[in-house]
């Protein structure tokens, strides 16, 4: 897993090569100081960090969000995995060093033949990386079929809301559309659809009973306004 904020997730307490060693060594019991240490090398090599041996000595504070970002990926990658969770890796950096770590991230799947489960809430970040997308509304999946259907044609309300959301050149110098409401607490949840409250299309039925997924253009919708479309 590659966790969102790196200057969080690394401890400031020890350098890259404790933290990175850690990791090699549970994935190859035994493994030889020497032998650690090339692994972390090739490694930070195969993150694009310029001059890895020297990185190696450095501690957190020492390196800049970007660096730290490509440390935590190496340390992922690190095991080998079949599948690598990002959650929301790019948040943290700007927007030149976020392009950067996305195309490190797309370089380092074809590499290593993994898959990767990407939670972000930036939809242009989603239509660059993912194949298939769920869209997640108060912690249930409410939309879930191939990026560019999605993407180009939604059909949940809270998809629809979503993509009206995103500045473009048509809504320059008006107010960006938002969702009236607020998401509902996990204390107070609703009886029926967690989108009802907010929903501009919300019916009798959907405040009275949780709605199951329905088939609908190639995609599953959580919306009983998928029957009617």
């Amino acid at each position: 897993i590659i966790f969102q904020d790196p200057m969080s997730a690394l401890n400031p307490c020890f350098n890259v090569m404790y933290q990175l060693g850690e990791v090699i060594k549970k994935v190859n019991p035994g493994i030889s100081q020497e032998r650690m240490i090339t692994n972390a090398v090739q490694l930070l090599e195969q993150v694009g960090i310029p001059d890895p041996k020297k990185r190696l000595k450095n501690y957190p504070h020492e390196l800049s969000g970007g660096m730290a970002q490509r440390i935590m990926i190496a340390m992922a990658i690190a095991g080998k995995p079949e599948m690598l969770i990002a959650d929301e890796p790019t948040t943290a950096l700007d927007v030149t060093i976020q392009l950067q770590i996305l195309k490190l991230l797309k370089d380092l799947q074809k590499q290593n033949n993994m898959a990767i489960l990407f939670v972000t809430h930036d939809l242009a970040v989603v239509s660059q990386v993912s194949d298939k997308i769920q869209v997640l509304y108060a912690g249930e999946i409410v939309e879930q079929g191939q990026t560019k259907d999605i993407i180009s044609c939604p059909s949940h309300p809270y998809t629809q809301g979503l993509l009206k959301s995103l500045p473009s050149q048509e809504t320059s110098g008006k107010d960006l559309y938002s969702i009236d409401g607020m998401v509902p607490s996990l204390f107070d949840r609703p009886v029926g659809c967690q989108f009802a409250p907010r929903c501009e299309y919300v019916k009798d039925i959907c405040e009275k009973s949780s709605v199951e997924f329905i088939r609908h253009h190639e995609r599953e919708v959580r919306c009983v306004l998928a029957k009617e479309k």
